[in-house]
């Protein structure tokens, strides 16, 4: 299984391999991170009953070597610690809120637990199904808007793994001109775009950013268009960038496919896509990534639920408990020395709350 994962500084302790390691537990919707969540974690006793465990894919689906493969990798390492079965879901084109109602629910009839729905736009699917099924634990990405007791909201600080991609890029930057593009304009993105702008204005707040969204809405296929990814950074290296940023999901691989074939570096998102296979022969392109933990969340929510004690209200993954960071996989970037300890600084600054990163 490959591994899609910081390797170096990231913790183990709850995930051995291959996804990094939370000790999260859960917490109400007031909690400020995953790890100090214990004690007002939902409890019940007994064996584990269900089928397995239900994974729904956003947008892109597996393969997109980013998010929702990240969400995959949780599946497979908890298939095989706690010896469960899963299914997991592929997206269609346009669907609706009642087809991912349909989807969720499939899966709760048939017995699996917990169901997962991977990205935002399954709040009110999830938000729906948790209702009709109160014995089964759902979670839901990057949402943290429903308040049910049986329901994990599972979100992260991507403001701050963005803000040590801008100081990265900052550093690596050859012209001062760098870019940011975006899959969709919605606010999960705008903190992506705000953290990669607070920190390489950190380094040089005279750098010149290029902003790009490539749709407005995700069904006009901002997270699962290649080619709209590679001709926005056609266009920002034509601008004078020689640094990008994508948080598109599958069109990401697009924006570094371009950066590879115009000599400029692209950094990745949400995995290490230095690591991935289907990205091996742009690897040299890739600085670095902004990780985001998904595997690590999928494994806990998993982890919870089959001890007995699942996680419900919102659970926070941000840098204080490694649910973010930045690869340093690609031997390029790590002899960058300047960039590595202006990164590895910029992370102290966040933990110790000396920095407070935007988010819009």
């Amino acid at each position: 299984m490959r591994q899609t994962t910081r390797r170096t500084k990231f913790s183990q302790a709850a995930v051995a391999v291959t996804v990094i390691a939370l000790a999260a537990t859960a917490c109400g919707s007031s909690s400020k991170d995953a790890d100090k969540a214990s004690d007002t974690s939902s409890s019940s006793s007994g064996k584990y009953t269900g089928k397995g465990i239900g994974l729904a894919y956003d947008v892109g689906g597996k393969g997109d070597q980013s998010f929702n493969d990240a969400a995959y990798a949780g599946l497979q390492k908890a298939e095989k610690d706690f010896k469960l079965t899963g299914r997991d879901i592929e997206p269609q084109d346009n669907e609706s809120d009642a087809d991912k109602v349909q989807r969720l629910e499939s899966l709760a009839t048939a017995g699996y637990n917990p169901v997962i729905g991977v990205g935002f736009a399954y709040a009110p699917a999830v938000k729906e199904a948790a209702a009709k099924f109160p014995n089964i634990t759902f979670g839901i990405i990057d949402d943290e808007t429903i308040t049910a007791p049986n329901v994990a909201d599972l979100v992260f600080h991507e403001e701050q793994s963005s803000y040590l991609a801008g100081v990265a890029a900052a550093k690596a930057t050859k012209k001062n001109h760098i870019g940011f593009i975006g899959g969709v304009d919605v606010p999960l993105i705008h903190k992506f775009e705000a953290g990669f702008d607070q920190g390489a204005k950190s380094v040089n707040p005279s750098i010149k950013i290029e902003s790009q969204y490539l749709t407005q809405t995700a069904a006009q296929g901002g997270f699962s268009s290649p080619d709209k990814g590679k001709d926005a950074a056609s266009g920002q290296i034509d601008a004078g960038a020689d640094v990008l940023y994508a948080a598109a999901g599958l069109s990401g691989q697009g924006v570094i496919s371009e950066a590879s074939a115009k000599k400029v570096w692209a950094i990745g998102v949400d995995s290490d896509q230095y690591e991935q296979k289907a990205l091996a022969k742009y690897k040299d392109a890739i600085l670095g990534s902004a990780l985001k933990n998904v595997g690590g969340a999928v494994y806990d929510l998993v982890k919870s639920v089959y001890e007995g004690k699942p996680k419900t209200g919102v659970v926070r993954y941000g840098l204080d408990n490694d649910g973010v960071g930045f690869s340093d996989t690609n031997p390029k970037y790590k002899a960058m020395t300047a960039a590595v300890t202006a990164v590895d600084k910029a992370k102290a600054d966040i933990v110790s709350g000396k920095i407070t990163v935007n988010t819009k």
